[in-house]
C-alpha cells in the first residue's frame, strides 16, 4: 500500500470538525510566520489575490463538476 493510499484511508476518518480544527492550525502557523518575517507582510495585495485565484482553481472545479 502506498503512502498516498495510507494517508488518505486516514483522512476518510475526519469529520467537517477535524478539517476546520487543521485549517485553523494552518493559519496560526502562517500568523508565526509572518509575525517572525515582518517583510512578508510588505508584499503587494495583488500578489496574494492572484496566488489566492490559482490555489482555488482546482478545488473549485472539483467542487462544482462532481
Amino acid at each position: 500500500m502506498s503512502i498516498v493510499k495510507s494517508m488518505n484511508g486516514r483522512l476518510r476518518n475526519f469529520k467537517i470538525w477535524d478539517i476546520k480544527l487543521v485549517q485553523g492550525a494552518a493559519m496560526c502557523v502562517m500568523l508565526i510566520i509572518a509575525k517572525l518575517f515582518p517583510q512578508i507582510l510588505e508584499i503587494s495585495i495583488w500578489w496574494l489575490v492572484v496566488l489566492a485565484i490559482l490555489l482555488g482553481i482546482r478545488p473549485m472545479c472539483l467542487f462544482l463538476h462532481k
